[in-house]
C-alpha cells in the first residue's frame, strides 16, 4: 500500500481510512489534469527562487506533460492504497524520477493545491457552460426571428389574458440567459483569482512568488490574504452553483412550458418525434420524456446551492474535512447541467410551431384588451371603455378581427432581438477566455 503523505509512524484503520477518504478517489478525477497543470506552475516558480535546479525543472516539468496527456485522454487512474489525486502525481513522479519528485510539494499545502484544483476546473467548466448557453440563446433568437409574426394566446393565473406572439416567446427565454449569463461571469470572475501560496491558510515561510503563479496560470488575480484564500473553500462552490441554478432556472421554465404546449389541449407546439416516447399500454402516446428528465434534472440543480450552503455554513474560518463532502454534489453538477442545455438546444432547434391557433374562436377574448385600447384611441375614457367591452362580453355580442399593432419596444411588433442579441455579445467578451486559453498552452508547450 502507498504510503499517505502525510503518514508517519502510525497506521491508520483501514474502515476509518474508507470512511475518511469517502469518495475522494473518483471525485478527484474529474480534477487529475487540472492538478497536473497548478503543479507546473507551482515547480516554475520554485525553481525561480532556487528550491529546484533548472535540469530538475526540465525534468518535472516533462513528465507532469505526459501526465496531463494520460488525464486529458481519460487514461489517469489514482491507484488502491493512494489517497487523492495530489499523491498519485507525487508518486508516478517520484516512481519515475526518484527523489526530484519529493520535491514539488514545497511550500504547498494539499489545502491550497485542492483549492487551485477546484479553481482550475471549474473556470475550464464555466467556459463550456457559457459556450453551451450562448448555442441555446442563438436556437431561440432564431426560433423567435422565424416565429415573429405567428401569434399565439398569453396566459395569467392558466386563463387566456392577451395576445402574444412565438416571437415573444422564444425571445424571453432568449433574453433570460442574457440575465443568466450575466450571473455565469460574475462567479467566474470570483473563481479567476489564485489561491495558491496559502498553504494550509496561513502561507509559507518560503519565498514564494504568488504573483509569478498567477500569470502563469491566467487569473485575473489572487486571493490575496491566505486565510481568505482558505476560506473561499465551500464559498466558491456555492457561488457558482448559484450561478448553475439561475440557467437551470430558465431551462426548467422552458421545458415545462414546451410540454403544456405540445400537450393536445394546447396543441402550440409539436417536439420532435425522437424527443418523444411511447407508452407499452396506449399506441397514440408521443410523451415529452426528453423535456420532462430536463425539467427534473434543472430542478435538482437549483437545490445544489442550499445543499453546499447545509455543509459549509456552519464551520468557522480555517480547513476543515467537511468541505470534502462539497466534491460529490458539486463536480458532476456541470455536466448535468451541460447536457440540458444540448438536449434543450437540440428540440428548439427542431420545433414546430401551430401557425393557426388563434383560428379557433375559443381565444376570441384575448382581444378585448385590444378592443378597449381602440375605442379609447378614438377617444372614449378608458374606464368607459373597459365597461363597454365587459358588458359586451357578458352578452355575448364581443368581436374583434385577431389583429394587433404593438410598436413599443419589447412588444410583439418590436421584439428588440438585435439589442437582446448586442447586450449578449458584450456580456460573452466580458469573460476574456482567452487570456486563460494562452496561459494554459504556454505552460503545456514542450518548447518554453
Amino acid at each position: 500500500m502507498a504510503q499517505k503523505l502525510w503518514e508517519k509512524s502510525t497506521q491508520v484503520n483501514e474502515a476509518i481510512e474508507r470512511f475518511t477518504v469517502g469518495r475522494d478517489r473518483e471525485m478527484d478525477l474529474y480534477l487529475a489534469k487540472h492538478d497536473v497543470l497548478g503543479s507546473m506552475a507551482h515547480i516554475t516558480m520554485l525553481e525561480s527562487i532556487g528550491l529546484l535546479t533548472k535540469p530538475e525543472l526540465d525534468e518535472l516539468l516533462a513528465e507532469l506533460r505526459l501526465i496531463y496527456a494520460e488525464a486529458a485522454k481519460g487514461n489517469f487512474t489514482i491507484e488502491e492504497g493512494v489517497e487523492d489525486v495530489h499523491s498519485q502525481v507525487e508518486l508516478m513522479l517520484t516512481r519515475r524520477l526518484g527523489d526530484v519528485g519529493k520535491k514539488i510539494h514545497s511550500g504547498r499545502s494539499r489545502n491550497d493545491q485542492v483549492l487551485l484544483d477546484l479553481k482550475l476546473f471549474t473556470r475550464t467548466q464555466l467556459q463550456e457552460i457559457a459556450s453551451e448557453v450562448q448555442t441555446l440563446f442563438d436556437a431561440l433568437i432564431t426560433q423567435s426571428e422565424r416565429y415573429k409574426n405567428i401569434l399565439m394566446p398569453g396566459y395569467t393565473h392558466l386563463q387566456i389574458a392577451m395576445p402574444s406572439s412565438f416571437g415573444l416567446w422564444f425571445g424571453a427565454y432568449a433574453e433570460g440567459l442574457t440575465d443568466d449569463m450575466l450571473f455565469l461571469q460574475a462567479a467566474y470572475k470570483m473563481c479567476n483569482r489564485n489561491p495558491l501560496g496559502s498553504a494550509a491558510g496561513y502561507g509559507s515561510s518560503f519565498p514564494l512568488n504568488r504573483t509569478m503563479t498567477t500569470e502563469l496560470l491566467g487569473f485575473d488575480s489572487m486571493n490575496y490574504n491566505v486565510v481568505y484564500a482558505q476560506m473561499g473553500r465551500g464559498k466558491l462552490e456555492r457561488n457558482v452553483a448559484f450561478a448553475l441554478a439561475s440557467i437551470a432556472g430558465t431551462v426548467a421554465k422552458l421545458a415545462y412550458d414546451a410540454c403544456l404546449f405540445n400537450s393536445q389541449n394546447f396543441n402550440f407546439i409539436k417536439l420532435p418525434a425522437e424527443c418523444t416516447t411511447g407508452s407499452s399500454i396506449m399506441p397514440h402516446k408521443k410523451n415529452p420524456d426528453v423535456f420532462e428528465l430536463t425539467r427534473a434534472k434543472c430542478n435538482k440543480l437549483q437545490a445544489l446551492p442550499q445543499q453546499i450552503m447545509m455543509i459549509a455554513n456552519n464551520l468557522p474560518s480555517g480547513y476543515f474535512r467537511d468541505l470534502q463532502i462539497i466534491k460529490e454534489v458539486f463536480l458532476p453538477a456541470f455536466q448535468e447541467l451541460k447536457d440540458c442545455l444540448q438536449m434543450t438546444t437540440y428540440i428548439v432547434d427542431k420545433m414546430q410551431v401551430n401557425e393557426h391557433i388563434l383560428d379557433d374562436d375559443k381565444y376570441k377574448l384575448i382581444f378585448s384588451v385590444e378592443e378597449v385600447n381602440r375605442l379609447a384611441a378614438e377617444g372614449m375614457p378608458f374606464r368607459d371603455a373597459y365597461k363597454k367591452v365587459g358588458l359586451d362580453i357578458e352578452a355575448g355580442r364581443f368581436e374583434h378581427n385577431k389583429q394587433v399593432n404593438h410598436t413599443h419596444e419589447g412588444s410583439i411588433g418590436n421584439l428588440c432581438n438585435t439589442e437582446i442579441k448586442k447586450l449578449m455579445d458584450e456580456i460573452s467578451s466580458g469573460f476574456n477566455f482567452d487570456k486563460v486559453g494562452e496561459a494554459e498552452a504556454k505552460l503545456l508547450a514542450t518548447d518554453v
